[in-house]
């Protein structure tokens, strides 16, 4: 096993809160007793409060405060940290492989029953997500260690509407997953303002070596969200859009990531929201029309006029 693996396995052997030899630790783990020795210098070198009493019934343990701090995990844990690193990993995390390891380490570190429970566990537990390009796990994995460090990166970033690039100096301040997407929310030096940029739009990612210092306060999720779906609060104009129809279409239109949001009533037959008028008539509709004839608009008229239009043109359309 690798030098860590050994100094974690020993770890795990001291904290039964045993004594154990230093010729006990070489036969299990198949090691040079001298090498034993080096991990258990390397151990209290990094603040192990490891025992050592010599003679014939000597040996090595830990101070039993240190035993009794939370280095194990129990069963719930286990199968906490391996359901998380299922979703982690579909999800496109940039530490795929160490949940790869920290997966292995788990089962390693149990005993054959707790093995099996593990196993059984995780057989009947999968995530299924849009796998996104290749492409953007390196750009995750320097944006993860630009969040950490706190310095600003260089990317080629093409938005959605232009064909070329633009380099951009940004300070990410987070990293977001958000509608099978990730995105990274930061100060823009073009633009002299925070942004939210999609991974998978930056073509090409640099390191520089200027710094920045993010407000403790800040919330890179708050500011992604109302960003995607800001507060109608004070907005001049907002109009309720009353919609009827079936209870499972309406439960579904409720769930929806924008109108879910901006949902004031929901009776058995009818669901009511708040809009600002623009938003309504650009967005609302094709979400409307998806459904069929298993939802119809009571009003405003303006909405309805709007998906009578859309639905015009596209009769015009096909009937070409």
């Amino acid at each position: 096993m690798p030098k860590n693996d050994n100094m974690l396995a020993i770890l795990w052997m001291l904290n039964s809160g045993r004594k154990i030899t230093a010729k006990q630790i070489s036969e299990k783990l198949e090691i040079n007793i001298r090498t034993v020795y080096r991990y258990m210098d390397a151990l209290c070198a990094s603040g192990v409060p490891i025992i050592s009493d010599p003679g014939h019934n000597g040996g090595y343990s830990l101070l039993s405060q240190f035993i009794r701090a939370p280095l194990l995990f129990d069963m719930d844990e286990k199968k906490a940290l391996l359901h998380a690193a299922t979703f982690a990993k579909e999800a496109g995390s940039p530490m795929s492989e160490a949940l790869d390891n920290v997966a292995a380490k788990l089962r390693m570190y149990s005993n054959q029953e707790q093995e099996h429970t593990l196993s059984r566990h995780l057989a009947g537990f999968e995530v299924i997500n849009r796998v996104g390009p290749a492409s953007v796990q390196p750009v995750l994995a320097e944006l993860e260690q630009a969040v950490a460090g706190e310095f600003a990166v260089e990317i080629d970033y093409r938005t959605g509407r232009e064909e070329q690039p633009k380099t951009r100096v940004i300070d990410p301040y987070g990293m977001v997953y958000w509608n099978n997407k990730w995105y990274t929310v930061g100060f823009c030096h073009l633009k002299k303002e925070i942004r939210c940029f999609r991974a998978d739009r930056i073509l090409a990612i640099r390191r520089t070596q200027m710094g920045f210092k993010r407000a403790e306060a800040f919330s890179a999720r708050e500011f992604f969200m109302q960003n995607l779906l800001p507060d109608p609060a004070g907005t001049e104009k907002l109009i309720s859009v009353m919609i009827t129809g079936r209870a499972e279409a309406l439960d579904d239109l409720c769930l929806n990531w924008y109108l879910g949001h901006y949902l004031k009533e929901r009776t058995s037959g009818q669901a009511v929201f708040v809009l600002e008028e623009q938003a309504m008539l650009s967005y609302v509709p094709g979400v409307l029309l998806s459904y069929g004839k298993s939802v119809q608009v009571l009003g405003p008229q303006s909405l309805k006029d709007k998906l009578t239009a859309i639905a015009s043109d596209l009769l015009e359309y096909y009937q070409l």
